[in-house]
């Protein structure tokens, strides 16, 4: 009975964190500790995070296609390296201090939180920028170290993603649909190796998926009808919680 409570927890749990990583970022952060809790060691809660991040990103995908918000004009020059980049970071064996590399994201969500409050990421806007072939191989090159980071830990990919799709110049509605779409697309490549590797629980993963699922589906309409700057004062109330969370562990 205990063990199916934990189980049933996994639904609420998963809803937070859909909305979460669709409005902001971070909800992996809320995901993976309560996977350990439940028994997975890490890299088997990383894995199995990745079957509710893919069903979360198909339900906020197709609501952000039906509101026609998805600036398709980039994908290109952002899923492709993307890929390449999480494949990679998937099959990565090395080893990271965690305590330094949670430190280093809090440091860069403050910088994300920064640039949102009084850079250009506070105007909105409905259309990219011109973009140079410079800042087009900025983006692709920053997509390609998002793809590696995402393919090897996932959490707080949102940020990394709001942070990089800023050199568009697109609005934070439009951010966060061409961000879902992008970690929509090289989820699959990473969530294959777990999958070739054993380290993913279907049980727990598809559990968790209803309850991502279910927040995603909650929050893509949120985004559309607030618009950027509801979510840009999500953003930066999740930066905060987290980046302190993430510092002081």
């Amino acid at each position: 009975m205990e063990d199916f409570l934990k189980l049933a927890l996994l639904v609420p749990i998963g809803m937070v964190a859909g909305f979460l990583n669709i409005t902001a970022g971070g909800g992996s952060l809320l995901a993976l500790p309560f996977l350990i809790f439940l028994g997975l060691p890490p890299t088997v809660a990383n894995g199995t995070n990745r079957v509710a991040i893919l069903v979360q990103n198909i339900f906020a995908t197709t609501r952000f296609h039906k509101f026609a918000v998805i600036p398709k004009e980039i994908t290109f020059i952002t899923t492709i390296p993307a890929v390449v980049g999480a494949i990679g970071g998937a099959q990565m064996a090395v080893q990271i201090d965690e305590l330094l590399f949670k430190r280093l994201l809090a440091v860069v969500m403050i910088l994300v939180m920064g640039f949102m409050f009084f850079g250009r990421g506070s105007t909105q806007r409905q259309t990219a920028l011109n973009l140079t072939s410079m800042k087009k191989l900025l983006i692709a090159v920053a997509f390609f170290a998002i793809g590696v980071y995402g393919g090897f830990i996932q959490g707080g990919i949102g940020f990394l993603l709001i942070t990089a799709l800023t050199l568009t110049g697109y609005d934070l509605v439009k951010t966060n649909a061409l961000k879902v779409l992008v970690v929509l697309i090289f989820t699959p490549f990473a969530l294959a190796i777990f999958i070739w590797h054993g380290q993913v629980d279907f049980l727990k993963g598809f559990i968790l998926a209803i309850g991502n699922g279910a927040g995603a589906w909650v929050a893509s309409r949120v985004v559309v009808e607030k618009g950027h700057n509801f979510v840009r004062w999500i953003v930066m109330a999740t930066v905060v919680v987290f980046a302190v969370k993430l510092f002081w562990g």
